[in-house]
């Protein structure tokens, strides 16, 4: 077996704060990726690296929104003519000069809370071509009969972040910034903003348009098999008719059951919203449990030969590695086992 592992956010993002890997003990962790090789990969962006690893080519964006809309609404008739976006409620605050996004982490949304957004929207912005679609409630769509000439960024990437530079760019981007204000303008005092600001619940005040794009043609994943509990990863198996499940509860059983597979990747993405939420306490507890859940087990299987070659993927706001260890490198006594703070600085 060949195991592919994608942790994006092993390591924290804010490279101003060394003190957050004191006292962490991390031992199996740190021998795989002590008697690994080392390599710095472009896209530091989650959406983006599965799109890269599964073989999904950068249309102007990155084609997120045909993918998943074909896991949320399969029955959905599919042409080559339709451009499809991405539009999904957001929650916008202005701090200082700053308007900085959160995304569904920090908000619930009903389905019912869906419909009637959106029916208020497509009922009131002044634009006849446009009409969101609450497929899911937390992942809205919009059908286009021409591809704007536009790129945006992924939800990913904006989220806790300041986006007054990262609105859509192009030619057709000023159409789609003036969109973009009257949702947040028709939101403003929405009734159902009101109800959820009095229950002390986040309120949708704005969208985020990303992920736009035609149906990709001849995909062609490079796995056997996909381990994730992260619905876009689900999408793409999925679109690539690959096998797909939830992460397993029991990390050593699961090796016994697939050790025929010959190139599976497992999706660890539990420590991506501590990093850009900036929960250091949640981001190290939940380090630890994948030490104990995960990293042991598999320097345990690496060393007993069920594992031919691990790869660790990790990214973040500011970097991308690959880390690719080997049983045969797991003997070289002579490597000094470094702290995960060694690898932190290595962003810089």
């Amino acid at each position: 077996m060949n195991l592919h592992l994608y942790i994006p956010s092993l390591f924290w993002s804010d490279m101003n704060t060394p003190e957050i890997y004191q006292d962490l003990q991390l031992p199996s962790l740190e021998k795989l990726l002590s008697k690994s090789s080392i390599v710095q990969a472009q896209e530091t962006d989650f959406c983006a690296w599965l799109c890269q690893s599964f073989n999904v080519k950068k249309q102007l964006d990155w084609p997120v929104a045909p993918i998943t809309l074909r896991a949320d609404y399969p029955n959905q008739p599919y042409t080559n003519n339709n451009y499809w976006l991405r539009a999904d409620p957001v929650h916008l605050r202005i701090e200082q000069n700053h308007i900085m996004l959160a995304n569904s982490h920090i908000f619930e949304l009903s389905p019912d809370e869906a419909k009637q957004y959106t029916s208020f929207i497509n009922q009131n912005l002044n634009d006849e071509t446009f009409s969101l679609i609450p497929v899911h409630p937390h992942r809205w769509y919009v059908r286009l009969a021409d591809k704007p000439e536009m790129q945006t960024r992924t939800l990913d990437e904006v989220t806790c972040r300041n986006i007054n530079n990262l609105l859509p760019t192009g030619k057709d981007s000023v159409k789609w910034h003036r969109i973009f204000n009257e949702i947040q303008m028709l939101l403003h005092d929405h009734p159902l903003n009101q109800k959820r600001t009095a229950r002390n619940q986040v309120a949708i005040n704005s969208i985020w348009f990303w992920g736009g794009g035609h149906v990709p043609q001849s995909v062609c994943s490079p796995y056997s098999g996909v381990w994730s509990n992260d619905p876009f990863s689900h999408a793409l198996a999925e679109f690539c008719d690959t096998p797909f499940a939830r992460l397993p509860e029991n990390v050593p059983h699961w090796l016994q059951q697939n050790k025929s597979e010959n190139q599976p990747i497992i999706i660890l993405n539990s420590l991506l919203n501590h990093d850009k939420y900036n929960n250091a306490l949640a981001w190290r507890e939940n380090l630890k449990k994948l030490e104990k859940i995960w990293f042991t087990p598999l320097y345990t299987a690496l060393k007993n030969n069920q594992i031919s070659t691990l790869t660790i993927s990790t990214t973040n706001e500011n970097t991308s590695f690959d880390f690719v260890v080997t049983r045969n490198n797991l003997w070289k006594f002579w490597i000094t086992i470094k702290p995960l703070s060694f690898y932190a600085v290595k962003q810089s």
